[in-house]
């Protein structure tokens, strides 16, 4: 399972670290220590990334800034894969990104709901890498 540290969930949600740790302490996300640092688990950082993608905020988060055209660091929410195909959601900020590809290639990606990707976007196009 991949775990984000505080800056590193914040750098994926578009918020700043210090929201993060409020969001910690109140109990909005769940967090453990490992080797002294506070970490968020990704199906929980997943979950709240749904959340805040629907939340009227969100245009208030860092990554409103960034044009959609350009490459965006988020998290995966979700992946359906039959035999052949696969279909990928991934929140970057208040966007919700979705990519068709083969089903090999979220395989070979290793994508599934928590970790990170980085999405391309280009005309119609939506291409999805690990960072």
């Amino acid at each position: 399972m991949t775990i984000y540290r505080v800056a590193e969930a914040a750098d994926v949600l578009g918020v700043s670290d210090d929201t993060v740790r409020r969001w910690v302490e109140g109990g909005r996300i769940a967090a453990t220590s490992d080797q002294g640092r506070t970490v968020v688990a990704g199906p929980d950082l997943a979950r709240l990334a749904e959340e805040l993608a629907d939340h009227p905020d969100r245009e208030r988060t860092r990554a409103s800034a960034v044009s959609a055209r350009n490459r965006l660091a988020g998290i995966v929410t979700r992946v359906v894969k039959d035999t052949v195909m696969a279909q990928v959601d991934v929140i970057c900020g208040p966007y919700r990104m979705v990519s068709l590809m083969s089903a090999e290639a979220a395989d070979e990606l290793g994508l599934e709901p928590g970790c990170r990707a980085v999405v391309s976007v280009k005309s119609t196009n939506v291409v999805i890498e690990r960072p």
